[in-house]
């Protein structure tokens, strides 16, 4: 069987990458973070939902999870007689997203590190395993 290499115990867990917050990564919820946080006044709702290609109802549930988890906050109010919604990051939120990109960062470098070709097939290599 081939010669796998050992965990180091100084290097356990240096890929969870803990700081991608579940409730950020999400790829609606990453997308809507990211709409606000290149519009610090905030978006209106349609405005908003236009941007990230959402329904109605998905982003309503998006934005109740981010509002819940304290990193949006939302306003009602009217435009004429017109109801609207207005939807910004809080400076929690903000702060939160500005740490998730750093992590996110690492994520990146850390892939760019590895090496950028396929290994090569080394019938030694392969003694004792076979294909899942």
């Amino acid at each position: 069987m081939a010669n796998l290499k050992t965990k180091n115990p100084a290097s356990t867990g240096r890929f969870a990458y803990d700081g991608l917050e579940r409730v950020i990564h999400e790829k609606a919820r990453l997308g809507i973070v990211t709409s606000l946080a290149t519009h610090p006044e905030g978006l209106l709702f349609n405005d908003l939902k236009e941007l990230c290609s959402l329904t109605d109802g998905n982003l309503s549930r998006h934005l109740q999870m981010l509002h819940e988890a304290g990193v949006v906050e939302v306003w009602k109010g009217y435009q004429g007689s017109r109801p609207q919604t207005l939807v910004r990051l809080t400076r929690e939120g903000r702060q939160r997203f500005v740490e998730y990109i750093a992590v996110l960062e690492n994520v990146v470098t850390d892939a760019l590190k590895a090496p950028r070709t396929a290994p090569v097939a080394n019938p030694d290599v392969n003694k004792g395993w076979s294909p899942a």
